[in-house]
């Protein structure tokens, strides 16, 4: 059954951003798009070296979505239904307040500045405020913060990949500052949000609906 549920989670965390961003940009792709920079950014250095944690920490995540769906079912509930939730505040703020970033010039060939050319061909520089990559990075501090049956190692990994998240998306010219904090303050505000028990319990039935589901359609594919 935990095998399961990380399973649809997992797909549902990953259907959700492509939907967030894709979708987002079907309705402000004719709008005008912000540049939320301050002068203070110019002083942030740019180091290309920091793709390894802004596309690395992918695996990390992972890795505490499986943590998080081990423990009881109502912590699970409540991280990836805070998840969603901040996703859906991103797509109204995405339309309401798009937002772009200016890129470097990417000048010589290291590995580490193609990685970023690749980077920046997969990923328009649109969508960035709040930054997603530091929501996400977060709330995977936030669903392990505290909780003591949880080793102290992996708490602190958390909060430093969270943090080194954060920076990373700086220092590769992905977002501007404003968008860290506004970020870091929506994930606390979904998660509390979320530990309602009225959203618990609908978050929960729509989960046991999609399992349910994906039991009937496992069930007709083996006839």
């Amino acid at each position: 059954m935990k095998r399961q549920y990380y399973i649809v989670s997992l797909v549902l965390m990953l259907l959700s951003n492509r939907v967030l961003f894709d979708g987002a940009r079907l309705f402000n792709a004719g709008l005008r798009h912000w540049d939320l920079s301050l002068p203070v950014d110019a002083g942030i250095p740019f180091l290309p070296w920091m793709i390894l944690v802004y596309a690395g920490c992918n695996v990390w995540w992972f890795y505490v979505y499986w943590l998080i769906t081990q423990r009881d079912r109502t912590d699970a509930n409540r991280f990836f239904g805070a998840n969603l939730l901040a996703k859906a505040v991103c797509f109204l703020i995405f339309v309401i307040l798009p937002a772009s970033v200016t890129r470097p010039e990417l000048g010589g060939n290291g590995i580490w500045i193609g990685m970023l050319r690749i980077l920046y061909a997969l990923d328009k520089p649109d969508n960035t405020f709040p930054s997603v990559h530091c929501l996400l990075g977060w709330i995977c501090w936030i669903g392990i913060r505290g909780k003591k049956d949880v080793p102290l190692l992996c708490r602190a990994a958390s909060l430093l990949m969270a943090l080194a998240v954060c920076f990373s998306t700086l220092a590769v010219r992905q977002h501007v500052l404003l968008d860290v904090p506004a970020g870091i303050l929506l994930s606390e505000l979904c998660y509390w949000i979320a530990g309602s028990e009225k959203f618990l319990c609908s978050y929960s039935a729509f989960i046991d609906k999609l399992m349910i589901g994906t039991n009937r359609i496992k069930e007709k594919l083996m006839i």
